[in-house]
């Protein structure tokens, strides 16, 4: 693997990306293997363990299948089936839709196995990895004319072992480096506060139950009196003795404000620990977390050579707090934009990822974050689960449309539920949703 020092003082890349987590990885690899030079820049040595659910859906193994490497995620990972359900006293298994694009089923693998295996792929295809090498600014940084993302003609480093500073020269700059993006901060990055913002904390635990085929959500949180707390829990289990146990908030907005996660955390497991043999002797780490931008509520995204993609731009699907496969579909976007914009020397190409993003995902996380306010009160989660859990057809369809896997072919339920909320939504204005899950809080 290269050093910084081994890196030619002249040389200018044709992109430098900043982040060699999902997004990044993704972007590099589409870049290098279509002969573009790319410089992909990680401050951690790899492997390096990250706060995260560890679940890969459907939309996940395709990126990974076209990138060639569901193979060896089948080796190092789990594959399970599909979700089972818990909420107000009932519970539901479904299995992942059938669908003409997607698989049916996913994976569970740490981040600390599947950043590594990504990111030295898109080595292998000629990416230059840098790792332990940390960007603390960018290079000739310039405001854009239109209100846009700052220009760059690439990063400032500094190697961490050695101390020794540098530049890394690009034409064009990614930011991918995640949900706390120092770098989209710096390129002009800011987030929409009248959106939803997740929150998510997670462990490790020993479980003999680590080869279940199901991921397991529990849609209904209680404390030790029995009464129902906010937020959703999770178990994935691993297939190597352990499991992956959270808990998450789709938003901290109104009635969520001031929720202690690590309470909550606690909760959960004192709820499940019985039927998953979890307790304090089979805690394998300190719970862990952070925030989730979810819904595009950050941006901007594009500046005349800078793009950001991934948890950077919260690319997160507000319905369940999925940011992987986003991120590796984020990526691939960036590259074919990068892509066109190299083969024509013209910059001004990359305005079309903006367009892509909005074709993409925009009516669907609308829909989303609308879904976030309604469920974000207390009474219409507890009647809308109470009611839905309890009708299996349903729930597959609302699976269906939360983990975005509505079918191009076909007008079932779920595409016609899905409709059906698109059409109302774009209705409605943001104020107006606001509005009327106040009423009902009030």
């Amino acid at each position: 693997m290269p050093e910084l020092r081994d890196l030619d003082a002249g040389q200018i890349f044709d992109v430098v990306i900043v982040g060699a987590g999902p997004s990044g990885s993704s972007c590099a690899y589409w870049l290098a293997q279509a002969g573009w030079s790319v410089a992909l820049v990680e401050k951690k040595r790899l492997p390096r363990a990250k706060t995260c659910g560890d679940g890969l859906t459907p939309r996940s193994v395709l990126q990974l299948r076209d990138m060639g490497l569901e193979d060896a995620v089948a080796v190092r990972g789990h594959r399970y089936d599909g979700l089972r359900a818990y909420g107000f006293g009932a519970s539901v298994e479904m299995h992942w839709p059938s669908h003409e694009t997607f698989p049916n089923y996913g994976y569970t693998i740490t981040r600390l196995d599947l950043d590594g295996l990504v990111a030295e792929h898109a080595a292998a295809a000629g990416a230059t990895l840098l790792t332990g090498v940390e960007v603390t600014g960018l290079l000739e940084a310039a405001d854009a004319p239109d209100g846009g993302l700052r220009s760059a003609s690439g990063v400032e480093v500094v190697d961490h072992d050695t101390g020794v500073t540098s530049t890394v020269r690009a034409r064009f700059v990614v930011a991918a480096d995640g949900q706390n993006s120092r770098l989209g901060r710096e390129l002009g990055v800011a987030r929409n506060r009248r959106w939803p913002l997740g929150m998510a904390l997670r462990g490790y635990y020993r479980s003999a139950r680590d080869q279940e085929p199901w991921i397991e959500s529990h849609l209904d949180i209680r404390d030790p009196n029995g009464k129902v707390v906010p937020g959703y829990g999770w178990i994935f289990p691993l297939g190597d003795g352990r499991v992956n146990v959270g808990v998450g908030l789709l938003s901290t907005d109104g009635a969520w404000k001031g929720v202690n996660t690590t309470r909550l955390q606690e909760y959960f497991v004192a709820q499940v620990g019985a039927a998953w043999g979890l307790d304090e002797d089979s805690r394998l780490s300190a719970p862990t977390g952070g925030r989730l931008p979810m819904g595009l509520a950050r941006g901007p995204r594009v500046g005349p050579n800078t793009l950001v993609v991934g948890d950077a731009g919260a690319t997160i699907n507000p319905f369940n707090g999925e940011g992987i496969s986003y991120a590796y579909e984020t990526g691939r976007l960036a590259a074919g934009v990068l892509g066109d914009a190299l083969v024509a020397a013209d910059p001004t190409r990359l305005r079309a990822y903006e367009d892509r993003l909005s074709e993409y995902y925009g009516e669907y996380y609308r829909v989303a974050r609308a879904f976030v306010r309604l469920i974000s009160d207390p009474t219409i989660l507890a009647a809308c689960v109470g009611v839905g859990m309890r009708m299996e057809p349903v729930m597959r369809e609302v699976l269906t449309v939360m983990s975005n896997l509505m079918s191009n072919d076909r007008q079932g339920p779920a595409e016609l539920a899905y409709r059906g909320l698109a059409r109302l939504t774009a209705m409605l204005p943001d104020q107006v949703l606001d509005m009327l899950v106040g009423a009902n809080r009030d």
